[in-house]
């Protein structure tokens, strides 16, 4: 089973805090278009003919679509790959683009979840994120998609954010739990260099953010919604059972994807494709038949160290008999002291040789992981 991701590069206005690839000029929106059709076309054998059990539309920001347009990309898919009949379908949208007849159309073409970006419930802080959107829109997005007959809703989230204290965190939280939505992703505001709030930090602007900040808010996070009944199964992702992200799921499994789009990122097991981050370029390149790949090959220690990465946040942790009859490295032995100091001070469990960090312990993840990876570590696999 494998998935596919369609990067779609355009937003209406630029956030302070994103540095993802897009772009508010819309002008080339329909030969991008054409070009994704044909590197869906070029690279339908990437997957080795396996069916496909996930398609995500993410971005950028793909509700500024056409829904002539959104159809026209998944038939494209569902002509060229095996498509499960069970597949999880999911489409990023923001609230300002949700209407009735949008979300009717979603639904009749078989997208399946919605994933909504939030951000904030608040007003003021919406502003400063320079969302598109308020409160109020958020809110109606959410109750139009849930009367169209979407029962799997997720929304994003920001915590970290400069002003933001622990009254208005919590009180997003709450909305969340009061709209009945399934599943939340939350994340740690980064301030990246390329953005607006990048430029106002080197600027002395606005000051760093302060570690206890991202801890006091990642606290109440945690016990406001594990007390409703929300299982925090990856560090940034809760959901209420049967609910959970299964195209992020196969990401944290190390399962096969194909990107699709300008800065869309493929992983078949044994290498890596990075789609150049340009949209001209990507165009030009596709109109002649030409894949804009950058490929990277994975060596053991780079697929070693993955499954590290990916496996350590989330709570189904590392298995360390998959590792040794994959990797023939017993963790376990070579690591046996770390690890029984980290069972002994509460930091993580070991259970039927299956390593878990404990929920506090995300937010160290990279340190643990930093302990058993090849090279960096003491492990060689």
């Amino acid at each position: 089973m494998a998935g596919i991701y369609l990067h779609i590069p355009y937003c209406r206005k630029a956030c302070y805090y994103c540095d993802f690839h897009f772009s508010t000029t819309h002008k080339s929106v329909n030969e991008m278009i054409d070009a994704m059709r044909n590197e869906i076309c070029l690279r339908k054998d990437y997957l080795d003919s396996q069916s496909i059990e996930t398609i995500y539309f993410g971005g950028g920001t793909p509700s500024v679509l056409t829904i002539d347009q959104i159809k026209f990309l998944l038939n494209e898919v569902k002509n060229n790959f095996n498509i499960t009949s069970e597949a999880e379908i999911t489409l990023e949208a923001n609230p300002e683009d949700i209407n009735d007849l949008f979300a009717s159309d979603l639904l009749d073409l078989g997208f399946n979840r919605i994933s909504l970006g939030v951000q904030s419930f608040n007003n003021e802080l919406l502003k400063s994120l320079n969302r598109a959107h308020n409160s109020i829109q958020a809110e109606s997005a959410i109750r139009t998609l849930q009367k169209a007959g979407f029962e799997n809703i997720t929304i994003d989230l920001i915590y970290g954010i400069p002003n933001q204290g622990i009254e208005e965190w919590t009180n997003n939280l709450k909305k969340v739990i009061s709209l009945d939505i399934p599943h939340l992703s939350c994340y740690a505001l980064t301030i990246e260099e390329r953005t607006v709030w990048g430029n106002w930090l080197r600027k002395g602007k606005i000051e760093p953010i302060a570690d206890e900040k991202y801890e006091a808010e990642y606290q109440i996070m945690c016990k406001v919604l594990n007390d409703h009944g929300y299982e925090h199964y990856e560090i940034s992702n809760f959901a209420i059972a049967g609910f959970e992200s299964k195209h992020n799921t196969a990401y944290w499994q190390h399962k096969s994807y194909l990107g699709i789009g300008p800065g869309a990122h493929s992983f078949n097991q044994i290498t890596r494709h990075y789609n150049i981050e340009n949209n001209a370029t990507y165009i030009k390149k596709l109109k002649n038949d030409i894949l804009p790949i950058k490929t990277e090959h994975l060596t053991r220690e780079d697929q070693f160290n993955e499954y590290l990465l990916t496996g350590l946040r989330t709570n189904r942790g590392i298995d360390f008999d998959y590792i040794k009859t994959v990797y023939a490295v017993d963790i376990l032995e070579e690591h046996r002291e770390f690890i029984d100091q980290c069972v002994s001070e509460g930091i993580a469990t070991l259970k039927d040789r299956k390593f878990v960090l404990e929920e506090n312990s995300f937010l160290i993840a990279n340190s643990i992981i930093v302990e058993f990876m090849a090279n960096d570590g003491d492990t060689e696999v």
